[in-house]
């Protein structure tokens, strides 16, 4: 039913539908997963975040 309505409302088939959630689902985890990964690596690094008026300080901006 729910299924159902959201196709119906978006014009998909039941088929696309369920298509298009499962790619949306896997891109989402495949994301956070790449987030974490990035985000171990720059914790790992021992570099520090700084303010961005620094940057622009720096940049002359």
């Amino acid at each position: 039913a729910l299924a159902e309505s959201y196709a119906k409302i978006h014009s998909y088939s039941l088929a696309e539908a369920f298509k298009k959630a499962l790619f949306e689902k896997i891109e989402e985890e495949y994301d956070v997963a790449v987030y974490h990964a990035a985000y171990k690596e720059y914790e790992e690094s021992g570099k520090k975040s700084r303010p961005i008026e620094e940057l622009w300080k720096e940049l002359e901006i």
